[in-house]
């Protein structure tokens, strides 16, 4: 049943699925589902929910021309996996890093993956820790997040991550246009800029989303990210 859901939502979307494709998208969320009934990964069970609100939604920040053969991706605040399992199945090319503060999301994840037959690295931590380390700063084509924080904190948790002439690529909901006047100054100090705004049309939905990409066109000061409480104290 899901997998005809999943087919025609992204028949609707404009995506093309391989049925290979099909068949990962409907274990992902056949394991999402069982594995909510354990720990609390979704509040979306229903086929369509999962097809429409999940899976496409994260298909809905990909752009070939921010994601070259190959590139490297760091999937911050994954949760459950979104966006980046989505993006691994349509582009299984990509080098994709599952990044969360909570490490039984990440056990979950990599049994999926191993499941899929997607090759994919893990990182447990703290964003504004992992930062400061040599091997992760400025080390990723692509940063994406969904549903982790308001724009302006969370441009200084992903930034630093971010190569020059990469993106940081976040999906967001009806206040994006507030978001996104908020985090001018904090863009600007941590070396990007808005490459575009994409208004997103889930199939379906009438609910307003946009995805916002954001192009690092310098590096990011050594000092960020900061601290929470610092962060807190003194907003960029």
């Amino acid at each position: 049943m899901f997998n005809e859901t999943m087919k025609k939502a992204a028949s609707a979307y404009g995506l093309d699925l391989t049925n290979r494709q099909l068949q990962q998208f409907c274990l992902f969320r056949d394991e999402l589902v069982e594995t909510n009934k354990v720990m609390n990964l979704t509040a979306i069970t229903d086929d369509e929910g999962v097809a429409v609100k999940h899976m496409i939604d994260s298909l809905s920040c990909y752009d070939a021309a921010c994601f070259p053969e190959g590139a490297s991706v760091l999937d911050l605040g994954t949760g459950a996996g979104f966006p980046g399992l989505p993006l691994l199945i349509y582009r299984p090319d990509l080098q994709v890093t599952f990044f969360d503060s909570l490490n039984k999301r990440l056990t979950f994840l990599q049994g999926l993956t191993e499941k899929m037959g997607l090759p994919a690295s893990f990182l447990h931590g703290r964003a504004e820790d992992m930062a400061h380390q040599k091997e992760y700063r400025e080390a990723f084509d692509v940063v994406t997040s969904r549903a982790v924080a308001r724009l302006p904190i969370l441009a200084e948790w992903a930034l630093p991550y971010v190569r020059q002439g990469g993106y940081f690529i976040s999906l967001k909901g009806a206040q994006y246009e507030e978001e996104v006047a908020a985090s001018k100054g904090a863009l600007q100090i941590l070396g990007a800029v808005v490459a575009e705004i994409r208004p997103v049309h889930l199939p379906g939905m009438d609910d307003t989303r946009a995805v916002i990409y954001m192009k690092k066109i310098k590096g990011s000061p050594k000092k960020y990210p900061r601290k929470p409480k610092a962060a807190a104290r003194q907003p960029l």
